[in-house]
């Protein structure tokens, strides 16, 4: 998987972009990329969206940018995360 899913339903905020890169062979991360300038690298900014996975074709929360947490309604995302934002969704 080169893109992002038919059914991802966000676009990137202004000066921003998407990204995929494989994670397993099953999920692939989804990565948001900065494109503004900062004084302290020339570095890319970039952070980890969310993952996907392609066989069940499920989008799931970061725990952190190399750990998968548990599947997500992609409905109840952001265009800056799939983390969930309410304490209350993950304890369910």
């Amino acid at each position: 998987m080169k893109e992002l899913p038919i059914d991802f339903p966000h676009t990137p905020p202004e000066g921003f972009t998407y990204e995929i890169k494989e994670h397993k062979t099953n999920i692939v991360g989804i990565w948001i990329r900065n494109h503004a300038r900062y004084s302290y690298t020339n570095e890319p900014i970039v952070s980890i969206w969310g993952f996907y996975n392609t066989k069940k074709q499920c989008y799931i929360y970061p725990i952190t940018h190399k750990r998968p947490g548990k599947p997500i309604d992609v409905n109840v995302t952001t265009a800056y995360t799939a983390m969930p934002l309410l304490k209350s969704y993950v304890e369910q």
